[in-house]
């Protein structure tokens, strides 16, 4: 029976893409839910590969999933009649070999499931244990991870990763990045007259930039993150917006305050200290709304919310933070 079960209902399947089907495994225990205790022990100990105990078995009628059978119930449990469909679990959550990772991956990190069945239209065909569900998840953050230092996914280990392949990985996002950079010294260009008129406004752009790309940075950390657990949604929109707006807020006025007596140290006039700090404040809030709605509105349209990786936030706002720098400055100075 064991054997024969086995094979019956764990055929080899072949689905494409990143899917649940590179992680699962066909390898797993099925016992019939007509056995009693003492049958179910011989079959499952006949199934027995190596010295791998699972942690649970499967239970089924013919190729159909019945529930989930804990091993240390089973092998604890008095040795009587019973069928052990009176011992397991019904199963609530299964997931289907063509399922995508990402979408699964944030499903069991809320479940927090030791096992899960893979069923194809109604057959069990596989299952991720422990160890499956442990790198699934592991790939899954590793691919956040590297989204999100702007290149692409490694399909191998990065020691067995060639430096060719590598290159293809990083070099399509710093020619992205690289195009939109650009436009950054477009902005200077175009408000060439206020640098000249104040030269000590060419002091603060590496401070102004480098402060809206790192709060941006880490507010897009955190929701992308918050995004793939499954703990925001696009509904939540609004809260999420209130509530990094105000923490921005916070922070603004503290980056202000750290920008008056950084002019100060400098021997900055009150006019250009006043320009600096407002900016300050203007850019944090700015990077805050801006973190906050792209990836959620990419997640609307399809498009996998990781790939706003920080050198994208942080581009952005370089280039618009000058704009407002430099919007204020001329409203200060009087060179509209």
């Amino acid at each position: 029976m064991s054997q024969q079960l086995l094979t019956a209902v764990a055929p080899a399947t072949a689905f494409d893409g990143d899917t649940l089907s590179h992680y699962m495994t066909e390898k797993f225990i099925a016992l019939a839910d007509h056995f009693c205790v003492h049958e179910a022990r011989e079959s499952f100990l006949s199934q027995l590969q190596n010295d791998d105990i699972p942690g649970h078995v499967f239970v089924v009628a013919g190729n159909k999933l019945r529930g989930i059978l804990s091993v240390r119930k089973l092998l604890q449990e008095a040795d009587t009649g019973q069928p052990i469909c009176a011992l397991m679990d019904s199963c609530t959550f299964h997931v289907k070999p063509d399922d995508e990772r990402q979408q699964v991956a944030a499903q069991l990190a809320d479940r927090q499931l030791s096992v899960v069945p893979v069923i194809d239209k109604g057959v069990l065909v596989g299952g991720l244990m422990e160890k499956e569900i442990d790198r699934l998840l592991a790939d899954d953050v590793t691919e956040d991870v590297q989204r999100q230092g702007a290149t692409l996914p490694l399909e191998q280990p990065y020691l067995e990763t060639s430096p060719l392949a590598l290159w293809k990985k990083r070099s399509v996002w710093l020619l992205l990045l690289f195009v939109a950079e650009a436009y950054t010294s477009s902005v200077i260009q175009h408000f060439e007259e206020a640098l000249e008129s104040a030269i000590a406004l060419a002091f603060f752009i590496p401070l102004l930039i480098g402060t809206g790309g790192n709060s941006g940075t880490q507010i897009t950390s955190t929701l992308v993150r918050a995004m793939a657990l499954g703990e925001v949604r696009l509904r939540d929109m609004g809260r999420v917006i209130r509530k990094e707006v105000t923490t921005s807020l916070l922070i603004a006025i503290t980056l202000g305050a750290a920008g008056c007596f950084r002019a100060w140290m400098m021997g900055i006039g009150p006019e250009i200290t006043m320009i600096v700090s407002l900016t300050l404040v203007c850019i944090t809030l700015w990077s805050a709304v801006v973190s906050s709605v792209i990836p959620m509105v990419l997640k609307r349209v399809g498009i996998d919310p990781a790939v706003v990786s920080a050198p994208f936030i942080a581009t952005l706002i370089d280039g618009t933070g000058l704009i407002i720098y430099f919007k204020i400055a001329q409203t200060f100075l009087g060179l509209g």
